[in-house]
């Protein structure tokens, strides 16, 4: 079973191979054409899945979304506002894509709970990525002790909360080194300074 996720694994890591790209054409294809959210019936990235809590049972449900590549984009204003820092063209949220992902699978899905997300694919315009989200008050997630965790009352919205690995890479609570210091307790803390 170990060398079928190595498999996969290395498949998923050779994202320039023509393998690869032949495999994720008519994926994209087929993905462009479907919803922004999409509930799918298993897992395309077993390995990444598995690694993250995915358990094949009851309690668990699988979400693909879409997201747009790039900043926001608002429209140029034509009056006043005579300071280039007020006209707002290109802002970033300040929040990656996978962490904006999430927020909207919490969003679409209010009882359940984000466990984790991955990227499954790309183009010039969009993103995808499944989303992991577990069923809390499930008895099949209540009973199990691997993820039992999740039913307690401080993992509610933890999306929202940047708890999850995307946010917390986006809160810079990951890096390590000189300056990091100024991530911890939080970057609204420090003024903002860490990025």
């Amino acid at each position: 079973m170990t060398n079928l996720y190595k498999n996969v694994r290395l498949f998923w890591r050779n994202r320039n191979s023509s393998e690869f790209k032949e495999a994720q054409r008519p994926r994209l294809i087929e993905w462009r054409r479907q919803g922004t959210i999409v509930r799918v019936e298993r897992p395309l990235r077993i390995d990444r899945a598995r690694a993250l809590g995915y358990k094949a049972k009851p309690g668990y449900v699988i979400v693909r979304i879409k997201v747009r590549r790039g900043a926001r984009r608002m429209p140029r204003p034509n009056r006043g506002r005579s300071r280039g820092v007020n006209l707002a063209v290109d802002k970033t949220s300040g929040r990656n894509l996978r962490w904006i992902a999430e927020t909207r699978a919490q969003r679409k899905y209010p009882n359940l709970e984000v466990l984790g997300s991955y990227w499954v694919g790309q183009d010039g315009r969009s993103k995808w990525f499944e989303i992991i989200m577990v069923d809390p008050v499930h008895p099949a997630i209540v009973k199990d002790k691997r993820i039992g965790w999740i039913n307690k009352k401080t993992h509610k919205g933890r999306t929202y909360r940047g708890l999850t690995s995307a946010g917390k890479r986006s809160r810079g609570l990951l890096r390590k080194g000189i300056g990091v210091e100024k991530a911890r307790p939080s970057l609204r803390k420090h003024g903002r300074r860490l990025k």
